[in-house]
């Protein structure tokens, strides 16, 4: 499956591509230069129970370490996450 990381404007969007299309995805808002809001998370019916979620998840947290910005995350799934793994807490606002 592959990864794509999309941004336009003040919006960005990860995805997982694979031959059928998009399989799940994750977007975000960014709030000035530091700061990313996860909003929503998304991952089709097909792709259920195969963690697609979390390598978003991990893929926001890897590009938030690189840019050194935190993450606010409104998304219940992000937040639940967030909420159960201390090792990621390290990004988040």
């Amino acid at each position: 499956m592959e990864s794509k990381h999309l941004i336009e404007d003040t919006k960005g969007y990860f995805q997982l591509i694979d031959e059928s299309g998009i399989a799940a995805y994750m977007s975000y808002s960014r709030a000035g230069e530091s700061l990313i809001i996860i909003d929503h998370t998304e991952v089709k019916p097909a792709y259920k129970g195969q963690n697609l979620g979390r390598q978003l998840l991990n893929k926001a947290v890897d590009f938030a370490r690189e840019k050194n910005i935190k993450i606010m995350p409104i998304c219940p799934f992000a937040a639940s996450v967030f909420q159960k793994d201390e090792s990621i807490r390290d990004v988040l606002k």
